[in-house]
């Protein structure tokens, strides 16, 4: 029974060590602004959906509301339909690899979530095999044009990767994180990418 206790403190001493650290990666922010920007933070603005999304998933609607406060902040009134302004919105979710490549399965907005080279259900935070924890990288993408007009105002993406174990692995947390570093000192300077930590 001592040789047996012995054993399990070993084995909860080791558990700890093969645990990955969360990580989350700064957001890196590229922007580029158009021949007009005195209209930009002004008027009404009405937040669209890139081709593809799903306007009515929980996860768009997660950074839609994201970016909303962000251009509520700014000085816009957002509004359903109709704005003077559209932001169109893009996300894009992956899963990288251990080699810091895309994989084969993204991670669908409103859309089932799939994992790269997982094996058996290990849990999440073990690392059994000296491999780093999974990896999501996320992006976003707002571009801004007058309601009326085909050439953007503004246009802005920033980007991020966190660990699955992560409080930022999680939408709730990523959208407001990307949103707020996307506007930071908007408009920015344009063509420039800079890190928010």
């Amino acid at each position: 029974m001592k040789k047996h206790a012995l054993s399990l403190l070993a084995a909860s001493l080791l558990l700890p060590a093969c645990a990955t650290p969360a990580y989350v990666s700064p957001v890196d922010v590229t922007r580029f602004v158009g021949d007009a920007p005195a209209f930009l933070g002004q008027g009404t603005i009405q937040i669209v959906p890139a081709a593809g999304l799903d306007a009515d998933s929980i996860a768009f609607d997660l950074y839609r509301e994201a970016v909303r406060l962000e251009l509520e902040e700014l000085g816009y009134r957002v509004v359903a339909v109709n704005g003077s302004q559209t932001a169109q919105l893009a996300i894009d979710q992956y899963v990288l690899d251990e080699r810091n490549r895309r994989g084969p399965v993204n991670v669908g907005v409103g859309g089932s979530t799939g994992t790269y080279g997982s094996g058996v259900g290990l849990g999440i935070g073990l690392n059994l095999g000296g491999q780093p924890s999974e990896r999501i990288a996320r992006e976003i993408a707002v571009s801004i044009r007058a309601a009326d007009g085909d050439e953007n105002l503004w246009e802005g993406r920033a980007s991020m990767t966190a660990t699955a174990n992560s409080d930022y692995a999680a939408d709730a947390a990523a959208a407001p994180r990307l949103a707020d570093a996307l506007f930071s000192d908007f408009p920015g300077t344009s063509g420039e990418t800079i890190s928010v930590e």
